[in-house]
């Protein structure tokens, strides 16, 4: 049949309509009807975890399509044992994607990724959900893995799936990024990326996070959820130049100075040479008490990436002398002038500087008098 132009518009405009008609049935049917009449609409239908075999599936899980699929499919599995559906036929694999901070771009960790996707929806509220993605995200930053559970999971061979039965290194990165994570348990461990030990760790570090957002929603669903993150005072310090005026450039929640450094730093490392040590040191600071400053003297055996800092009484820190640099063994000193990190002079009293060092770390108490 042959259509003149206004035929063919007119015609057009009809199943258009049709079109959109249809498409909100669709729409409606998906929210009220999917499932055999199981109601699907957000916030999804929870009840509390047994965290612990969500720690299990979730480790399990990442050898099945890696650690953004593990996490969220864990969750999932855990939900759909004890409500079915909706959770039985939900689509778990939208997650693989999220393997290696985004298929191996090295971003937002998976086991964070899926774990913070499964919250956003169980939560009867957004904001609620920011809450408790909030506390997943700075509780990772913050946390060894693998956990001593995990790894005693391991040795145990309490894991299905369980190709590598030993204690494995346990490091804080201090970041949610897939690539920063990776790579500072690598050097803890003394390993690379490619091998078994590094996939079993983040197959365990997989479970650990999903096991957390269980807890952590246990918690919320039965009113009883307490936030334990506490941001570094870093984050603050930069937050107070950069959020304002026309230097308002920066978004962000993590530690800036971990990847940028400390740009106001005005301490120098000396290198006092020598041949390489056989044991990690921090000596005691030198003069004690001292003013206005003081020298602070480290060893290292081999090659680590070294933070030294000085804290308050209340476990502040006040300034970042060396903030996550890599040195090659050694001894070294440096000079704390008595300043926080805005360059302002500290009061009278007891502080501690605390070296940490690959694996190691060690604290040494301090007197400021005046």
């Amino acid at each position: 049949m042959n259509l003149t132009r206004k035929e063919f518009l007119e015609s057009g405009v009809k199943y258009g309509a049709g079109a959109v008609v249809g498409l909100g049935a669709l729409n409606l049917l998906t929210q009220s009807k999917a499932f055999g009449g199981t109601q699907t609409v957000w916030p999804y239908p929870y009840q509390a975890l047994d965290v612990e075999k969500v720690r299990k599936y979730g480790h399990d899980l990442y050898y099945v399509s890696g650690c953004s699929y593990g996490s969220f499919a864990a969750l999932v599995k855990a939900a759909s044992e004890l409500i079915g559906e909706p959770w039985t036929s939900f689509p778990i694999q939208m997650m693989i994607y999220g393997k290696g901070g985004g298929e191996g771009w090295g971003g937002l960790c998976g086991g964070i990724n899926g774990s913070a996707a499964f919250i956003g929806l169980v939560c009867p509220t957004s904001a609620r959900s920011d809450v408790l993605i909030g506390e997943l995200f700075g509780w990772y930053t913050q946390t060894k893995f693998p956990s001593d559970t995990s790894n005693d999971y391991g040795v145990n061979s309490a894991y299905t799936n369980n190709p590598d039965p030993k204690t494995l290194t346990q490091n804080m990165s201090g970041s949610i990024l897939c690539h920063v994570s990776v790579t500072e348990w690598c050097k803890a461990a003394a390993t690379v990326q490619s091998s078994a030990d590094r996939k079993e760790r983040c197959a365990r570090l997989t479970g650990d996070v999903a096991a957390y957002a269980a807890k952590i929603l246990n918690d919320e669903f039965a009113g009883t959820f307490t936030a334990t993150y506490v941001p570094p005072a870093a984050i603050a310090t930069c937050n107070s130049c950069h959020t304002i005026g026309t230097t308002n450039i920066v978004a962000s929640k993590m530690d800036c100075t971990q990847c940028h450094g400390d740009p106001h730093a005005s301490t120098a490392v000396q290198d006092l040479g020598g041949s390489a040590p056989k044991e990690y040191r921090l000596e005691q600071n030198y003069p004690n008490p001292f003013n206005p400053s003081t020298r602070l003297s480290f060893a290292i055996p081999k090659a680590a990436a070294v933070d030294l800092a000085v804290y308050d009484v209340h476990g502040q820190v006040i300034r970042n002398l060396i903030l996550h640099q890599d040195y090659a063994p050694g001894t070294y000193a440096v000079q704390w002038d008595g300043t926080n990190n805005a360059g302002g002079k500290v009061a009278s009293g007891v502080y501690f500087c605390r070296l940490q060092a690959g694996e190691f770390s060690a604290t040494k108490k301090m007197a400021m008098i005046k």
